[in-house]
């Protein structure tokens, strides 16, 4: 996929009078690991700890070289969880430091989600990314009891503690929402709520993910998939809740009627996150390609764009090193 544009956001000031534009961006998924102690009943990425191989330096640096002339611009650093007593933790962060850095000197631009870190791990992980994620899920305790009975990271004071650091720290992040797994239309709110609440202190919150719940076939939980019906009215509360300048992404490889996908557009959502050869998270459901996207969009009235994973507003917030990589896709 060769994108011969200059790469932009929604918020750039250049792009503000458009208000039709759309944005994505042209990604590649490097899984360090798959390996994770949790086990969400839900999921369909997880191997068993000890179970899965770890992708090496020079595995890595092949994959990357043969994407340098394809358009793609951020490379997702998506991980599987060790332990933070496991012995091996240690490795696991030094491995994803080493894909990022690998990343950035073949041109790329690193963004990781590796599950909660501490707040040393952030602050290592900041000097070799340009914006960083985790999804805060739903709020709400009663899923310990339920999908996330043997999950000991989905703690919600766990990840609301991340977001938290990754403001002071100064990382542009991405966070979201999972719809669907056992949660009510009010937690829904709640959960929005507080995270518009941790971005009016810090200001670092660039996208919220509004995520339906998709059934795949390793998952362990026997449950229908998210009403995609709801899911309009969802983003347009949702919109009313968050901070305007919080984009709202909806994957449109889990809404694949292009019906409610533009209903989605309609109701406030303005991105369509990472657009690549396969979504690690839901194997099941491939992302549709970037012509197919524009089919959808341009009859409707909305311009497809591409953008880097780190928005103009918090280019300052990087180090000159990670600023200079940033400026480099920037003047296309």
């Amino acid at each position: 996929m060769v994108v011969a544009v200059r790469y932009t956001s929604l918020t750039h000031p250049t792009f503000r009078i458009f208000m039709t534009v759309i944005t994505y961006s042209p990604a590649y998924t490097l899984v360090p690991t798959y390996e994770c102690f949790n086990q969400c009943a839900y999921c369909n990425f997880r191997a068993q700890p000890g179970k899965s191989p770890w992708l090496t330096l020079s595995e890595a640096e092949v994959i990357l070289q043969s994407l340098q002339k394809q358009g793609i611009c951020e490379i997702l650093i998506l991980s599987g969880e060790v332990h933070p007593r496991s012995s091996m933790r240690s490795l696991w962060l030094e491995r994803i430091y080493d894909l990022c850095k690998l990343a950035l000197s073949l041109g790329f631009l690193p963004h990781t989600n590796a599950g909660p870190l501490s707040y040393e791990e952030m602050a290592q992980l900041k000097k070799v990314n340009v914006s960083m994620g985790l999804m805060l899920e739903q709020l709400t305790p009663k899923l310990l009891q339920t999908v996330h009975r043997h999950a000991p990271s989905k703690l919600p004071e766990v990840r609301l503690q991340q977001l938290e650091w990754a403001g002071e720290l100064r990382i542009p992040f991405t966070t979201g929402v999972l719809l669907g797994i056992g949660e009510t239309e009010q937690d829904w709110w709640e959960s929005l709520a507080a995270i518009a609440r941790i971005h009016q202190r810090w200001g670092h919150i660039q996208e919220v993910i509004l995520q339906p719940y998709s059934p795949g076939e390793r998952q362990s939980w026997d449950a229908p998939g998210f009403d995609l019906l709801q899911l309009p009215e969802i983003v347009a509360t949702a919109r009313q809740i968050l901070p305007a300048d919080i984009t709202i992404q909806i994957p449109p490889n889990l809404v694949q009627d292009e019906n409610w996908l533009l209903a989605c557009l309609e109701a406030g959502a303005r991105d369509l996150g990472g657009i690549g050869p396969k979504d690690e998270v839901n194997p099941d459901y491939p992302h549709p390609h970037y012509q197919r996207l524009q089919e959808i969009l341009q009859p409707a009235g909305w311009k497809l764009m591409p953008r880097l994973p780190v928005y103009p507003q918090y280019d300052e917030w990087l180090s000159v090193e990670l600023q200079a990589s940033v400026k480099r896709w920037r003047m296309g």
